[in-house]
């Protein structure tokens, strides 16, 4: 009996196979997730970055156009005490320089979400050397990351600088982002865990056809050493070296002719057989006498005991695999009645059906149940031959069967439909 189908090695190099096929494809779709992902992220906090700036220099330079200044060069935040923008969810500094040239804040809104005095004074430096707005990342007072800007602000014929301070709420942003991060992570491993799947369902897929052709590859071959082992042996013996006469060599060249022959035949049947089975050929249907084709096959077999009765009778069907059936099913007999060697194996021929009988032990109850089926032997052989008659039978819209016959012995017939009229 042939292993099981995942005991094969061709099977389990497959299933090797497919499963390296699902990790390079899943390691393919998670680095290109990954990369996906850092773009993504990438584009987002540049995009979140390009808004947060637009909103806090819109906010710094509102407030910085509602800063005026007196006749007598003093600040006054009338205005921007009560401007929207400068009371809103934006966080407002106003630092102005004094005569002695410190810094002092002269407006602050949300003022703990802006970086400390130090911090702050050095920003401010920037921005009156660049005399231009200066974004930057910080922190604020509470260590939390915050992005703002400074906007410096001049008057002609004036010495007074004032420098206008912008800083989102730090916690606007973290939040979103943690948001979009696990989103990414979440739905990059809900995505590489589909690409697996998919992957192992396609490949598998994909390779079910490859696994079926190993399997006819591999009863071909069993079909083909069963087959021929018979007429090799015979054919070992029949050119064993020895001392021969003229007579015994011209018979032994005769036999080894004969065997070569119906290896041929054997062969010829078997690749056909193959070639129906992957679909690259169809049977040949042709009317042939059904008797003679027996006789034929019988005449094969040489000195056997083999009693034949025939009545004409025309079927319709493949002479090579027809005759390779009948040829198995004599050999069964020949073998299982090989216990009784006085007894002839029987052969009857009508009516579209051939009947072959043994006078051996009976049928073997471990093989009584599906004497046809590929792989059951009752210990002389494969089983090959007999799941062959089957196939042929079949192939032929007929039907193989096995029964104990009267006295001892068994009974296997090949039945094929007669032809219309």
């Amino acid at each position: 009996m042939s292993p099981p189908a995942a005991a094969r090695p061709a099977v389990a190099r497959m299933r090797r196979t497919r499963w390296q096929l699902t990790v390079l494809i899943t390691a393919i779709s998670t680095v290109c997730l990954i990369v996906l992902g850092l773009v993504a992220a990438v584009i987002d906090a540049r995009s979140r970055d390009r808004v947060v700036d637009e909103a806090i220099s819109r906010v710094a330079t509102g407030v910085a156009g509602s800063i005026t200044l007196d006749t007598d060069e003093v600040l006054d935040l009338t205005d921007v005490k009560s401007y929207d923008l400068a009371n809103g969810e934006t966080a407002v500094l106003v630092v102005s320089k004094s005569a002695d040239g410190t810094w002092t804040e002269a407006f602050g809104h949300l003022r703990s979400w802006l970086p400390g005095k130090e911090v702050a004074a050095g920003i401010v430096d920037d921005a009156i050397l660049a005399e231009d707005s200066v974004f930057r990342d910080g922190t604020d007072s509470q260590g939390r990351s915050v992005r703002l800007v400074a906007q410096p602000l001049f008057w002609e014929d004036s010495e007074v600088e004032v420098v206008v301070f912008a800083g989102t709420n730090p916690q606007t942003f973290g939040p979103e982002r943690a948001l979009l991060i696990w989103s990414l992570v979440i739905g990059g491993l809900l995505l590489v865990l589909c690409s697996a799947l998919a992957a192992y369902w396609l490949s598998g897929r994909s390779m079910r056809q490859v696994i079926v052709l190993l399997d006819e590859q591999e009863k071909f071959l069993g079909d083909a050493a069963h087959e021929l082992r018979t007429p090799l042996s015979t054919l070992r013996l029949v050119t064993a070296p020895r001392h021969r006469n003229p007579h015994e060599i011209d018979r032994a060249l005769h036999e080894a002719h004969g065997l070569g022959d119906r290896m041929e035949r054997i062969v010829s049947g078997l690749l056909a057989r193959a070639r129906m089975q992957s679909g690259l050929a169809e049977p040949e249907r042709v009317q042939l006498l059904l008797d003679q084709l027996t006789e034929s096959v019988i005449e094969g077999f040489g000195p056997a005991n083999i009693l034949v009765e025939t009545v004409p009778c025309v079927v319709i069907g493949d002479p090579g695999l027809l005759g390779l059936a009948i040829r198995n099913l004599v050999e069964n007999a020949i073998t299982h009645g090989a216990v009784n060697r006085g007894a002839p194996v029987e052969v009857h021929v009508a009516d579209g059906r051939v009947s072959v009988r043994d006078h051996g032990p009976g049928l073997n109850p471990q093989v009584s149940s599906n004497p046809f089926d590929r792989g059951v032997s009752a210990g002389r052989g494969s089983g090959i031959g007999l799941a062959l008659v089957a196939w042929i039978a079949d192939l032929h819209g007929g039907s193989a069967g096995m029964e104990p016959a009267a006295g001892g012995g068994t009974i296997a017939t090949l039945t094929l439909p007669r032809p219309p009229a």
